[in-house]
């Protein structure tokens, strides 16, 4: 048994969470960088919580620029074991409209300027993220979003494009049609990665704002609307968050599908030739196994 501490990584419109017992905002240091903000930590319903607001508080960070590496080894470094993601989306899908949660269970990666691994020339390690998402912390977010009267969807492919614009109309009726995604955002890749690298667990919330580009009878996307559903979404998602707690309890068995042990046999580099740099850069995503 471990002890549970969950974080959350709030997207566009979630910049802090209500209702933490001892809150208080912590500077962690991580040498990967400047994490996006300090980190909101506390205690719900005897559980110990964490929320790291992505873009920053305030919205400084465009999706491109988010330190992602930086986020999650600082959430590493404070103890987390799952990693919530909240985050806002485009639908690609009549069924999943604007106000609707996707728990998202797939994606696809097309963004292209960001670094997306901790590992590299002199520690080389291959994670799988062939199911890129915890089934355990996805039902615990499907139930905590029911429990709240969250009109919610279970499993979509969410497509990560680089941003900050939005889609062409070619492009959205492309990743629709021939590639048969569901929703579309920019910030859950490289994160999903990385957590999974770390030995998180994660889930991916998606709150859908609008329907991209290709609906006929919604046009282009409008950010006035989007905003508008943004500030109704955030309030749901943050009665979502206060759920969780009770849901996934005080401590935790090893996760059955293997997110905590996802580094088992993934470094491939030989001892003696690591990079010192590169290990003590890894002493928290990678300390279990090194």
């Amino acid at each position: 048994m471990t002890q549970t501490k969950i974080a959350v990584i709030g997207g566009s419109g979630i910049y802090d969470v209500g209702g933490l017992e001892n809150a208080k905002w912590v500077t962690v240091e991580s040498p990967w960088g400047t994490p996006s903000d300090q980190i909101l930590t506390g205690n719900l319903d005897g559980v110990e919580m964490a929320f790291l607001p992505r873009h920053g508080r305030g919205h400084v960070h465009s999706p491109t620029s988010v330190p992602y590496r930086a986020n999650i080894d600082a959430l590493k470094r404070l103890g987390i074991t799952d990693v919530i993601s909240v985050s806002a989306c485009g639908s690609f899908r009549e069924e999943l409209a604007p106000g609707d949660f996707v728990i998202v269970d797939q994606f696809v990666d097309r963004t292209f300027a960001r670094d997306k691994s901790f590992f590299g020339k002199g520690c080389v390690a291959h994670v799988s993220v062939a199911n890129p998402t915890c089934p355990r912390l996805s039902d615990a977010c499907e139930t905590a979003g029911r429990s709240v009267g969250i009109t919610i969807h279970r499993g979509g492919t969410y497509l990560a494009m680089e941003g900050p614009q939005f889609s062409t109309l070619a492009e959205s009726k492309m990743y629709r049609e021939q590639w048969g995604c569901d929703v579309i955002g920019m910030t859950n890749m490289p994160e999903a990665k990385l957590a999974r690298e770390a030995e998180l667990c994660y889930a991916s919330i998606a709150m859908v704002t609008d329907y991209d580009s290709w609906h006929p009878d919604h046009g282009e996307v409008d950010v006035s609307a989007i905003i508008a559903t943004l500030t109704s979404n955030a309030d749901k998602g943050r009665s979502l968050v206060k759920a969780l707690p009770a849901l996934l309890g005080p401590e935790r068995e090893p996760c059955p599908n293997g997110c905590d042990r996802a580094l088992e046999y993934a470094i491939l580099t030989a001892p003696e030739k690591r990079d010192p740099c590169l290990m003590a850069k890894l002493d928290a995503v990678a300390g279990r196994v090194l």
